[in-house]
């Protein structure tokens, strides 16, 4: 499959992105060669089952970053998902 030049990420969208050491949900925006961006960020430190995660949203333990935004290192992604489902906004 070609990708014509595109990058993969959809500025504006919210992503569910692992890395090798931590998992994040929040609305992407801005990509940069070697930063990625989110708004309303939020750690997912455990997702419970990753399939109902997933599917419906439904997560174990999350931890708002507040305001402001942040910036995540590319060279630590394993990989992101598009968040199809509200992103958290309370501690649980």
């Amino acid at each position: 499959m070609k990708h014509a030049g595109t990058m993969p990420y959809e500025v504006g969208k919210a992503y569910f992105i692992r890395t090798v050491t931590m998992y994040y949900i929040g609305k992407l925006v801005a990509v940069y060669p070697q930063e990625l961006v989110l708004e309303q960020a939020v750690w997912v430190a455990d997702t419970g089952r990753f399939h109902q995660a997933m599917k419906d949203g439904t997560l174990s333990e999350v931890e708002p970053f507040g305001t402001g935004r942040v910036v995540i290192g590319r060279g630590s992604l394993i990989d992101a998902s598009v968040w199809a489902h509200s992103i958290p906004t309370t501690q649980k």
